[in-house]
C-alpha cells in the first residue's frame, strides 16, 4: 500500500485554548464552559496557518493556578486564549482574552452578553478575531479588512457540521462531557443525549460523528456486542459525511472503523483525506501514525506520532503511541524514554507498563522487565508480559502459570496474544490454531500481526502467507 503523501508545512502561529472558567452559580454548567472552549479549539485546529495544542494538553491546566508563561513553555506555543462563562437561564456572559505566552501581554479581549441562541455568532467572532490577531502578530500579515474577511471565510469552513439549535447544542456538549469519562454508564448516557440532539436536529453532522465514536468505543470495550456496535458506528459516521463530505473528524472516524474491520485500502484513503483536511490535528496525526505502523512503514509512523506529540505534549496516549512507533522501529532507548514519560503523566495507564517491560526485555534487562510487567494494571496485558518475560528468564513454571491464567480468563478477547506466546515458544501449530480462532472472532488486535515481533517465527511457514493474504495483506 502507498505511503501517505508528504506535506509541505507552511509557517504557522501556535496557540493553546485553555479551559474556560465556569462562573455560573451552578456547578452543573461546567460542561457548558468547557464545551465552548473545546469547540473553539476544534475550529482553530482546522485552520491551516495555525498550530493548536490538543485538548488533552491544554486542558491539563484546568483548576491550577499556573502562570501563563509557564503554560506557554510547557505547551510550546506563542499565544494563549483564556476565558470565563457566566450562564443564567437562556443568557450567557462570555469574557475572553488572547495573550502572548512569553509575557502575558494582551493582544485582544472582548466580553459578550448574549442569549444562548446567539452563541454560534459569538464563537465565530472570537475565532475570527483570534485568527486575525495571530496572523498579524506572528506571521506578519497586514492588519486590514481583507485579513478579517479571509479569517472569517476560514472560520466558516472550519465550523462545518455544527448545529444552530441551542437545545441540540446543549445536549451535544453534555454528551461530549460524559463521553470523555470513558465509563460504561457515562458512555451510555452520552449516547442517549446524542440521540436526543439528533432527534431535534437530524442534520447535526458533528453529533453523528460523536455518536459513531461512542458506539465504536462501546464495542471495543466489550460493553455491547462488537459486531452490532461497529455497524451502528459505521452508519452514524456515513450519515455525517453525507451531510458534510469534508468533515475531517468524519474521515478519521471512518478510517478507524475500516482499520478494525480490516479494510486496509479504504482505511488508507480515509486517513489520507483526514490528514489533508486537518494536517495539524493531533488525533488525526496519531491515528495516521498508528496505521502507518500497522503497514510496516516505521519511519513514517515515528514522524507522524512525533508530530502528534508536538501538538499534544502533555498527553499520555500521545507519548505511549510515540513509544510504540519507536519500539516497532527498534529504537529501544527512545521508546523507553517515551513510555516512561507516558507513565509520569498517567501512572496507571493501561498497556504502557506491558510495552515498557517488553522494551526492557529486548534491552537485556529481564529483572527490570519483570518488575515493570507486574505493575501493569490491565490483567490480560500483565499476564501476557509476565508470560513472555518469565519464559526469557528461564522460569518456565512461572511463565506457564501466567499463560494458563491468560488462556483461562481471556481466551475470548486475547486469542491473538495467545497465538503470539505459542509462536514465541516454537509451538507453530498451536499458534496458527489461535490465529484462526482470532480471525473467526474478527479480533481487532489482528490488525497488528504484520509487524508483530512475536509472530516472526511463523513467517517461513507456508501457512503464514495464506493467512495474511486472507486478511487482505500482501503475503
Amino acid at each position: 500500500m502507498n505511503s501517505f503523501p508528504a506535506m509541505t508545512l507552511s509557517p504557522v502561529a501556535s496557540i493553546a485554548v485553555l479551559p474556560f472558567v465556569n462562573r455560573s452559580t451552578s456547578e452543573d454548567d461546567e460542561y457548558f464552559a468547557e464545551g465552548l472552549a473545546d469547540e473553539l479549539l476544534s475550529v482553530l485546529s482546522k485552520i491551516k496557518t495555525l498550530s493548536v495544542s490538543a485538548r488533552s494538553s491544554s486542558f491539563a491546566f484546568k483548576g491550577r493556578d499556573t502562570p501563563l508563561p509557564e503554560i506557554g513553555r510547557a505547551l510550546k506555543v506563542q499565544a494563549l486564549l483564556e476565558g470565563s462563562v457566566r450562564k443564567s437561564g437562556d443568557r450567557a456572559r462570555i469574557s475572553v482574552q488572547l495573550v502572548k505566552a512569553s509575557d502575558g501581554f494582551q493582544l485582544w479581549s472582548e466580553t459578550y452578553d448574549r442569549t444562548l441562541g446567539d452563541i454560534f455568532a459569538v464563537q465565530d467572532d472570537i475565532a475570527q478575531s483570534v485568527v486575525t490577531e495571530l496572523r498579524v502578530t506572528f506571521l506578519g500579515e497586514a492588519a486590514d479588512p481583507e485579513a478579517s474577511r479571509k479569517a472569517m471565510a476560514d472560520v466558516v469552513r472550519a465550523s462545518r457540521g455544527r448545529v444552530t439549535d441551542p437545545d441540540a447544542h446543549r445536549l451535544y456538549l453534555l454528551a461530549r462531557h460524559l463521553a470523555d469519562r470513558w465509563t460504561r454508564e457515562n458512555l451510555s448516557k452520552a449516547i442517549e443525549y446524542l440521540k436526543q440532539a439528533l432527534d431535534r436536529s437530524p442534520d447535526f453532522a458533528l453529533a453523528w460523528v460523536e455518536l459513531s465514536r461512542a458506539c465504536a468505543v462501546e464495542g471495543a470495550q466489550g460493553w455491547v456486542p462488537e459486531e452490532g456496535a461497529y455497524r451502528r458506528a459505521r452508519e452514524a459516521v456515513e450519515h455525517a459525511l453525507a451531510l458534510e463530505p469534508d468533515l475531517p473528524e468524519g474521515h478519521a472516524q471512518v478510517a478507524w472503523i475500516r482499520t478494525v474491520r480490516w479494510d486496509w485500502r479504504g482505511a488508507e484513503a480515509s486517513f489520507a483525506r483526514a490528514l489533508e483536511l486537518a494536517p495539524g490535528n493531533a488525533f488525526v496525526l496519531r491515528w495516521c501514525g498508528g496505521f502507518a505502523q500497522l503497514m510496516g512503514r516505521f519511519d513514517q509512523a515515528v514522524d507522524l506520532c512525533r508530530r502528534a506529540l508536538e501538538q499534544d505534549p502533555l498527553s499520555a496516549p500521545a507519548c505511549h503511541n510515540y513509544g510504540f512507533a519507536l519500539q516497532a522501529a527498534n529504537r529501544l532507548a527512545d521508546a523507553k524514554e517515551a513510555y516512561r514519560r507516558a507513565l509520569e503523566l498517567a501512572p496507571q495507564k493501561a498497556i504502557t507498563h506491558e510495552n515498557l517491560a517488553l522494551v526492557l526485555l529486548a534491552q537485556g534487562l529481564p529483572d527490570e522487565a519483570l518488575a515493570e510487567a507486574e505493575r501493569e494494571p490491565e490483567e490480560w496485558a500483565r499476564l501476557f508480559a509476565v508470560t513472555i518475560v518469565q519464559h526469557d528468564r528461564g522460569d518456565q513454571p512461572s511463565s506457564d502459570a501466567a499463560f494458563r491464567e491468560l488462556v483461562e480468563k481471556h481466551a475470548a478477547d486475547c486469542s491473538k496474544q495467545i497465538a503470539e506466546v505459542h509462536a514465541l515458544r516454537g509451538d507453530l501449530d498451536a499458534a496458527f490454531d489461535w490465529l484462526e480462532r482470532s480471525y473467526a472472532q474478527h479480533d481487532g488486535a489482528l490488525c497488528e500481526i504484520k509487524t508483530s515481533l512475536y509472530l516472526r517465527l511463523l513467517h517461513e511457514d507456508p501457512r503464514w502467507g495464506a493467512f495474511v493474504r486472507k486478511m487482505g495483506f500482501d503475503g
